[in-house]
């Protein structure tokens, strides 16, 4: 085999193996060397310097694990999440065919308030749709299973969705624990910039399909790395006080809820 084709060659399973991990950090969310290594059958060696790689391409970032509860001694263990442009090489959606489009819907239906109200009638009828799909995986899931029901539904569509069981804001030591749906990629995240009514309109169908008030805490269409939305346990009450790291209960001002949000990102 000619060197040069020798040399294409490795540089394709290279970057193949590269894409694996890029992948693996995506569907997982913000991951160590270890945990990466141990899902893609890798060395830690060999994963990091595919990071490295990564990180120098802008596709990846380094930060401090956030630990919950009491931590050890030494230094927080060091994760690695996707950057913006990483999300953007996963999924190219047709952004600007999309944003025109309901832009032409707000103007259509004359703009300002009435437009942004045909562009809110538009999300929900799409989410509806989408929501569709997953009513039955959701409805035939145990009422304490019914988020992670719901995150397997969105993983399939993309979404790269996984659930965080978080200490209820009650508190009462047995109180039931709440959930953290969170969704490490959203692929009309950049048309969700200029169109929060499709946020907005998501939001009420995961209400509907889990039977509950939900909270939205973060988005990534907002700057933030994990769309995250707070899921009530069932019968839990609403609490005004909170213990700390606690999840504020929902229905409270999302003004409030901002740094709490982050320290609870996964």
């Amino acid at each position: 085999m000619p060197a040069t084709a020798a040399e294409a060659l490795l540089l394709d399973g290279h970057r193949a193996t590269r894409d694996r991990v890029a992948r693996s950090i995506l569907d997982h969310g913000p991951s160590s060397a270890a945990d990466l290594a141990g899902r893609l059958g890798l060395t830690t060696a060999a994963v990091r310097r595919h990071l490295d790689g990564l990180t120098a391409a802008g596709l990846v970032e380094s930060r401090e694990q956030r630990v919950y509860g009491s931590r050890g001694r030494g230094r927080p263990a060091k994760v690695f999440a996707l950057t913006d442009g990483g999300r953007d090489a996963f999924y190219q959606a047709y952004d600007q065919l999309a944003a025109d489009a309901l832009r032409w819907i707000s103007e259509a239906a004359g703009g300002g308030e009435a437009g942004e109200q045909a562009v809110a009638a538009f999300a929900r009828a799409r989410l509806a749709k989408q929501g569709e799909k997953y009513q039955g995986a959701v409805e035939q899931a145990d009422a304490q299973q019914r988020a992670e029901a719901l995150a397997q539904a969105l993983s399939a569509d993309g979404y790269a969705a996984t659930v965080r069981r978080v200490p209820s804001a009650a508190a009462a030591p047995a109180a039931p624990a709440g959930a953290q749906l969170c969704q490490h990629h959203c692929p009309v995240a950049h048309i969700a910039e200029q169109f929060p009514q499709l946020c907005e309109a998501e939001t009420e169908v995961f209400s509907q399909l889990l039977g509950t008030h939900v909270q939205r805490l973060a988005t990534i269409a907002h700057g933030d790395g994990v769309c995250t939305t707070y899921v009530p346990a069932s019968g839990a009450a609403p609490s005004s006080s909170r213990t700390p790291g606690a999840v504020p209960p929902a229905g409270t001002s999302p003004n409030e809820t901002g740094s709490t949000a982050r320290r609870n990102l996964a």
